[in-house]
């Protein structure tokens, strides 16, 4: 990749552009799929951890309100 442009002359969409080129261009999602392919399912939990482990009702139905009221 090229060196990165610092000061007034970055531009952030240019820059997103160029990443996503390189990315592209070593096809960067796909070996990462193949490479994790055959391991167990890995899932991320929409905000604080939790101190039982799993989310607990009350903040999963507080999240999906405050989501779908903000959104529609």
């Amino acid at each position: 990749m090229e060196e990165v442009c610092e000061g007034k002359d970055f531009s952030f969409p240019l820059q997103k552009e160029k990443i996503l080129t390189y990315w592209n261009s070593i096809k960067a999602f796909e070996t990462q799929l193949a490479k994790t392919k055959n391991n167990t399912e890995y899932i991320f939990y929409d905000g604080s951890p939790f101190t039982t482990g799993l989310p607990h009702y009350n903040r999963i139905l507080t999240g999906t309100i405050k989501d779908i009221v903000t959104r529609y």
